[in-house]
């Protein structure tokens, strides 16, 4: 098994970010040549997924995302804590902290218009991100 943590740094609400050059980077690291790789960001706001990043699909995503968990809904948690991002932990809930990719070959087993993205969903100014790599095989 093969552990490392990466930093991702958002500038906003709505950033995503192909994380998939680093994952590939980690994994041929690892020296592991068959298996998987777990993908998890650490933080309630946040999430990872897999999309084709091309700006249409990103954009549809974003609206997406906003249908599901408006950002003009009420909202339990920002009664409870004032903090105004209820709909940051809905989202990241919907979507996921992690994901777990197939390895082959020294890589990331992935599609030909599939990436690795990071989901910034926090409404609060960017944050730097922890995500932690774990390649097992």
């Amino acid at each position: 098994m093969y552990r490392r943590e990466i930093q991702v740094t958002t500038a906003a609400e709505g950033d995503i970010v192909d994380i998939t050059p680093d994952v590939r980077a980690v994994v041929r690291e690892s020296g592991i040549a068959e298996g998987m790789v777990n993908i998890f960001v650490s933080g309630s706001t946040a999430a990872v997924t897999t999309i084709e990043y091309e700006p249409g699909v990103l954009a549809d995503l974003t609206r997406a995302l906003a249908g599901i968990a408006p950002d003009s809904a009420a909202y339990a948690h920002d009664s409870r804590w004032g903090d105004g991002n209820g709909r940051s932990h809905v989202k990241a809930s919907l979507v996921g902290p992690s994901i777990s990719v197939p390895v082959a070959r020294g890589g990331p087993a992935l599609g030909t218009w599939q990436q690795l993205v990071l989901l910034e969903l926090d409404v609060r100014q960017g944050r730097t991100r922890t995500i932690i790599l774990t390649v097992t095989g």
